[in-house]
């Protein structure tokens, strides 16, 4: 459902005649994970006002997701992104439209739009819904609970214009009238392995902002540090080096589980597990030889084919 079928848009700010009161759109550097977003709106909340523009629909093709953000201060400070960096300042002005009117607007850009705008270099068409917050409960609450490593969703209803707190879907879409964005937690990378691959695939993972686990040496409760939304990835050259993790992660619900070696080494390897008492499902878990393209002959290369497997493999499972 489009989100004009159930709010009717707003003229666009370039018609408006008080124009030159309202501040000049900025960007500010925050990045585009959607938890970043949401504490700079948090923080413009309680600071002075802020609007918060979602990519609602979707026409041919797109640079960003269904569900993707720009937050909107009131003094025009703006972060993230709904394309790939072709609309956002329009949004941002339309967004402090809202935010003078305290009235929530939806924009349309590209294939569809009512306007000779912005084309978009992809051919499509988008459609951005603007919510003027007026209440930082929920996004404090979706914060709170991905800290935690928990999936949270948020409800827009464009006929109340309000935002809430809702009970989690498979994937971020229209529900009726209203709109539910998915937000889940950020990639965990468990990394076993003491060697110059471990390294490299540390390095790159940290450099992606993902959470980097090395449980080298840890005897504790492994299970703890692998949930969901958790990549185990296996670098040892031997494998009794690598059981203790692996038995672990494969009994986990860890969405990927990638262990290095040839194919005669990890058949070796589903032999010694089915001698351990794993089904050959559970085996099959397992990515072996790790990576997405191979084989490779050096560090930095094995890095970028497992992160790109990674990234990949959480990709196809949470969209």
């Amino acid at each position: 459902m489009l989100l004009e079928d159930a709010m009717a848009a707003e003229p666009p700010s370039q018609f408006a005649d008080d124009s030159e009161s309202r501040p000049t759109p900025f960007r500010v550097d925050v990045g585009d994970q959607p938890v970043d977003i949401l504490q700079f709106a948090l923080d413009a909340f309680e600071t002075g006002g802020v609007a918060l523009a979602t990519l609602v629909d979707i026409r041919g093709g797109a640079a960003r997701a269904l569900g993707s953000h720009v937050a909107i201060a009131a003094d025009g400070r703006f972060c993230g992104y709904v394309s790939g960096g072709c609309v956002e300042t329009a949004v941002a002005s339309e967004a402090l439209v809202a935010i003078a009117e305290a009235n929530d607007r939806s924009v349309t850009y590209g294939d569809g739009s009512p306007f000779f705008d912005i084309v978009l270099p992809c051919g499509g068409g988008i459609t951005v819904a603007i919510h003027v917050l007026r209440d930082a409960g929920p996004l404090r609450d979706v914060l709170d609970r991905v800290a935690d490593r928990a999936p949270a969703a948020l409800r827009y209803s464009p006929e109340s214009q309000s935002l809430e707190l809702s009970e989690c879907l498979l994937r971020t879409c229209w529900q009726g009238a209203e709109f539910v964005t998915l937000y889940c937690p950020v990639t965990r990378v468990v990394i076993s392995g003491m060697s110059m691959e471990a390294e490299a695939v540390a390095r790159l993972a940290t450099t992606s902002r993902w959470d980097v686990v090395l449980p080298n040496g840890f005897e504790g409760d492994l299970a703890s540090m692998m949930d969901a939304f958790t990549a185990v990835v296996l670098l040892h050259h031997d494998l009794d080096a690598e059981e203790r993790v692996l038995d672990v992660a494969t009994a986990s619900s860890a969405f990927y589980v990638g262990a290095l070696g040839s194919t005669r080494t990890h058949r070796q390897r589903s032999e010694r597990m089915q001698r351990r008492g794993f089904s050959r499902q559970d085996i099959d878990r397992i990515k072996a030889p790790i990576g997405m393209f191979g084989p490779t002959r050096d560090a930095t290369t094995l890095a970028l084919s497992v992160v790109a497997d990674i990234a990949a493999s959480r990709l196809a499972t949470y969209g």
